[in-house]
């Protein structure tokens, strides 16, 4: 393997797990910036929403741009945009002013999740068998040890302007130190797919918006997990505060070490076979959870469902890359843009639902969902979108 293909991967995990600890650093300093600004969860959930708006422009915009200039020069400059971006909300004295901040941090976690995903997927053409989930891993590494450094700063009651002023310095220093290592230009696809409609200037493909849909789906129910399954123990089953906090570290948990090991079970079973069996675990662990009579099964069953959902996504953003690798910014865009949609509508769909149906039974919707994406599998990933990728799946059984 050339070293600078071994480099790029580095610089890869580098940036994913610099986003994953620039945005925990922001959420395990929420309550510290709600106080500051005296503004109430109601309000609070609104400005939530501006980040989500400001992250999905940034998706948009960041796609074609890199499409346009290329990975190795939009990776340095969405981590630097969301490096200097996290010490606003440190920074805000109201609710107008952390809603700018708020706006900002959007774009630039926007833009550096699509630049990141893109370079992901130009280091797997290169490596010629799975790497995407191992990327998505650290960045869940990188949550886990923002959550580690944030609760150690707040234990010895740092002012968060501080705090967040020095991971913004922190991360300007990453975005610098890793950008020689990232490769110059994508390697050429193993095969590059034939969609009609998928041309220049024809516009985004079809498929594109088929793999949008599914990952709206899928982190809808991922949206869902992170926000209703601690309330779940909590409300249904009766547990104390303590023992509910571990639904969504069993879901985190089993997710993190699925996303570690996902990409060797793709190498040998194929994207297609990941997606179909893992949303078919995720509906299997929801179904448990939903009918559990007791916490240990729901602990089992909210376990399953991370596990599950750990390597489905990183399939469709890796497919949506490889379906027209020179527009690969654009597509990725697309997917991870309506994907980060279905994470925040998750939460405020069950909330409503909850006012006609008991909570346990409203996860039959999420149920649905990866039942779907079951059965869409097939027909989206052994399509020609990832003819190429079947390839690199035997030559990795073939250890080539």
């Amino acid at each position: 393997m050339q070293r600078s293909l071994r480099l790029g991967r580095l610089a890869t995990f580098a940036y994913f797990a610099l986003n994953g600890f620039l945005m925990g650093m922001w959420i395990v300093h929420i309550p510290v910036v709600e106080q500051r600004t005296g503004i109430g969860h109601a309000l609070l959930g609104w400005l939530l929403l501006v980040l989500g708006a400001g992250a999905f422009a940034g998706m948009q915009l960041a796609g074609p741009l890199t499409d346009r200039v290329g990975a190795r020069k939009a990776v340095p400059v969405g981590a630097a945009l969301c490096s200097a971006a996290v010490i606003l909300p440190g920074l805000a004295t109201d609710a107008v002013t952390l809603g700018a901040a708020l706006l900002l941090l959007g774009l630039g976690n926007g833009a550096l999740d699509v630049t990141m995903n893109t370079h992901a997927v130009q280091v797997e053409l290169g490596y010629r068998r799975p790497v995407m989930s191992a990327f998505h891993a650290v960045f869940s590494i990188g949550g886990v040890l923002a959550a580690l450094t944030g609760a150690l700063a707040l234990g010895h009651g740092w002012d968060p302007a501080v705090t967040l002023g020095a991971t913004a310095l922190a991360g300007l220093a990453v975005a610098v130190l890793a950008a020689p290592a990232l490769l110059p230009h994508a390697p050429a696809p193993v095969r590059e797919a034939a969609e009609p409609g998928a041309g220049a200037g024809s516009g985004t493909p079809r498929r594109i918006w088929i793999l949008a849909a599914l990952a709206f789906m899928l982190m809808l129910c991922e949206g869902v997990a992170n926000d209703w399954s601690t309330l779940h123990l909590k409300d249904v089953l009766d547990a104390p505060a303590a023992t509910a906090a571990f639904a969504y570290g069993a879901f985190a948990t089993a997710m993190t070490i699925g996303r570690l090991l996902a990409d060797k079970v793709t190498a040998r079973i194929g994207p297609a076979a990941v997606l179909r069996y893992g949303a078919a675990l995720a509906a299997t662990g929801l179904t448990l959870t939903a009918l559990a009579p007791g916490i240990p099964l729901a602990l089992t069953g909210w376990a399953l469902t991370g596990v599950g959902l750990s390597g489905c996504v990183p399939q469709l953003f890796s497919a949506a890359g490889r379906l027209s690798p020179g527009s690969a910014g654009a597509g990725i865009s697309r997917v991870a843009g309506l994907g980060y949609l279905g994470m925040l509508a998750g939460p405020a769909v069950i909330g409503p639902l909850t006012h006609v149906l008991p909570l346990n039974l409203t996860l039959f919707l999420p149920v649905a969902l990866c039942a779907i994406a079951a059965f869409a599998a097939d027909g989206v990933l052994r399509s020609g979108a990832d003819t190429g990728r079947d390839d690199c799946v035997r030559r990795a059984r073939n250890s080539c």
